[in-house]
């Protein structure tokens, strides 16, 4: 069962999710918060293993309280909830350590889909989020340094472990990264967490977010 807590200012919208996901056989939602300092007590003592984030909240924002998340040992994945896909604070989440990103208006299946993804560790990055990155990335007002440092950090990797990044950056799953690259799973995922440590970032989306600033023009 993967334990779920639901962080959005708005009750509505908490109540929507929470009904949403009820139906669920694989999930159960723990607890909720209603504002970004409320998540640490929160995470404390519901002891999720996926968070839902909403990014707006009026006193400590998503961004600001994925990345206090984030800097905790052991800390659950995270999944930011945003009603625009090409949006500024949505990168701002993902380089905050944030495993994904879903729209509001998502389905409910994919939601759960979703969650099942990132509790898994795998890549929560299907083509369309893969293109809404890029379009992130493109308008990314820090792109030229961040260019510059992606491709430093991708210089220090190895040939194999260079397309496995790559392969990230395209948003394919393990078990497609093994297949292209005549890798078993567990060897691409040993790679996979040889990048994160290499590469010094928390999740998947962040090696994605490193391709695809290296591979800006």
């Amino acid at each position: 069962m993967i334990r779920v807590l639901l962080v959005d200012d708005d009750p509505l919208v908490r109540s929507g999710l929470r009904i949403m996901l009820a139906g669920a056989a694989v999930l159960e939602v723990v607890g909720e918060a209603a504002d970004g300092r409320e998540v640490l007590p929160a995470v404390d003592l519901h002891r999720p293993d996926v968070v839902l984030m909403d990014i707006r909240m009026p006193q400590l924002d998503g961004i600001a309280a994925t990345r206090l998340l984030t800097a905790q040992p052991d800390p659950p994945a995270v999944l930011v909830l945003t009603t625009f896909d090409a949006d500024e604070l949505v990168l701002r989440a993902l380089q905050a350590g944030a495993a994904g990103f879903l729209l509001k208006d998502t389905a409910p299946a994919e939601i759960v889909r979703a969650i099942e993804l990132v509790h898994a560790g795998d890549a929560m990055l299907s083509p369309t989020v893969t293109r809404r990155l890029i379009s992130l990335v493109a308008g990314d007002s820090d792109a030229g340094a961040r260019t510059d440092n992606a491709r430093q950090r991708l210089a220090t990797l190895s040939p194999r472990e260079h397309d496995v990044a790559l392969a990230v950056g395209q948003g394919h799953a393990n078990a497609e990264i093994a297949a292209a690259l005549h890798l078993s799973v567990a060897t691409v995922k040993a790679h996979v967490s040889r990048l994160l440590d290499k590469l010094d970032v928390d999740n998947r989306v962040q090696i994605a977010l490193l391709v695809q600033h290296a591979s800006r023009h």
